[in-house]
């Protein structure tokens, strides 16, 4: 089998993905290949991935339960760790119970197979993140995609079968960093009697008074959008995702969710580092305003300065620039430069799309703000 041409393809288009290796923890500024870069990259929008707190919480929870979980939750993985986290989850989103799975990509796919059979509707945005689209897919339920925040698109292919529909989108979308207009769809599923499936994890810590998420931002309850999905390894800074949810969602999920049924258990550790860190989000409040006033700060200067930002008002700051290889030539200029900002390309986002996705943490400074301001400013392409 010849690979190499494919690779090589992929390489003239601006397309090829490759790999840093970083020396060290997370945090805005982070070594690589022994050279201090400042990260605008991550998705640790809290600050919260190297906090000294969680670190010892995670520290405490390997001495107690070891590094590793030993099992599936179903078989004697499932630790008093575990439990208690997902008791904390279900009362943070305010819903009954919570489900621990290992990633969100699991999760996504597991539960959207768990609820939708192969008689059932799948709609989804068509910007949602791969592991929604690919839940959909492999749910081998009839799979329909509806344009980006498109209601009027999403009513038509509700109204075109009497079929139960299950409702599938990101609450805050990873690469526009834009919200799903979810008092629209609440309304419409509640016309067809679908169910809304909301995937928040990039508005999960970040949005809300409390930091509970893009349902808390519109005051969605439990019974207008009855299945949520969040990861930990964004704004909460650690691994893994659950889905929040009634009683007998989680229940159903438990005993059909394949990717809960057959995966080992993230380890205990994990689950009392994220106790610690749920504790932050939710007193911390400074964090989320801070993050706020930064993304004002960087939106001001860059329209100053006449760059391209598409419209988003959270940590996630997209420039657009269109063709993938100018997107990587712009990554590559500002990493000279001291400077980690990603150029995102298709598959990731549609064709003609490519960009520079600059994140935000509350460990930002708007010194550091002003810099990749004036750096960005000063290339030449």
């Amino acid at each position: 089998m010849d690979l190499s041409e494919s690779l090589t393809q992929l390489k003239r288009q601006g397309l090829y993905r490759s790999r840093r290796v970083i020396e060290g923890g997370q945090g805005v500024k982070v070594s690589v290949d022994g050279k201090e870069l400042i990260n605008f990259c991550s998705n640790d929008y809290l600050g919260l991935a190297n906090h000294p707190a969680i670190v010892e919480a995670f520290k405490q929870g390997a001495e107690n339960y070891g590094v590793g979980s030993g099992s599936a939750h179903l078989i004697c993985g499932h630790s008093r760790a575990h439990h208690a986290l997902e008791e904390e989850l279900a009362d943070f989103t305010g819903r009954q119970r919570a489900l621990l799975f290992s990633t969100g990509y699991m999760a996504n796919m597991g539960m959207i197979a768990a609820l939708a059979g192969q008689s059932d509707y799948v709609l989804e945005d068509r910007l949602n993140h791969a592991s929604l689209l690919d839940g959909g897919l492999l749910s081998r339920s009839k799979f329909k995609r509806f344009g980006h925040a498109d209601m009027a698109d999403l009513e038509r292919k509700l109204a075109d079968t009497e079929r139960r529909q299950l409702i599938v989108t990101d609450g805050v979308f990873s690469m526009d960093g834009d919200l799903a207009p979810l008092p629209d769809m609440v309304e419409l599923a509640t016309t067809y009697r679908a169910i809304l499936l909301v995937d928040d994890a990039h508005g999960l810590g970040v949005l809300g008074a409390d930091g509970a998420g893009v349902l808390q931002h519109y005051g969605l309850s439990e019974r207008e959008v009855p299945v949520l999905m969040g990861t930990l390894g964004k704004a909460l800074g650690t691994f893994g995702a659950f889905v929040a949810g009634s009683e007998d969602l989680v229940e159903t999920l438990i005993q059909q969710a394949r990717t809960y049924v057959f995966t080992t258990a993230m380890p205990a550790a994990l689950a009392e580092a994220t106790r610690a860190s749920l504790k932050i989000v939710r007193t911390e409040h400074w964090r989320r305003e801070k993050l706020r006033a930064l993304v004002e700060h960087f939106r001001l200067g860059a329209q100053q300065l006449g760059l391209p930002l598409m419209e988003s008002n959270l940590p996630i700051q997209p420039l657009m620039l269109g063709d993938s290889r100018r997107a990587v030539a712009y990554s590559e200029q500002l990493l000279a430069r001291g400077f980690w900002v990603s150029a995102i390309r298709p598959p990731t986002v549609p064709q003609g799309k490519a960009r520079l996705r600059v994140t935000f943490s509350a460990n930002h400074e708007t010194t550091q703000i002003d810099a990749l301001l004036h750096a960005l400013a000063t290339i030449k392409l």
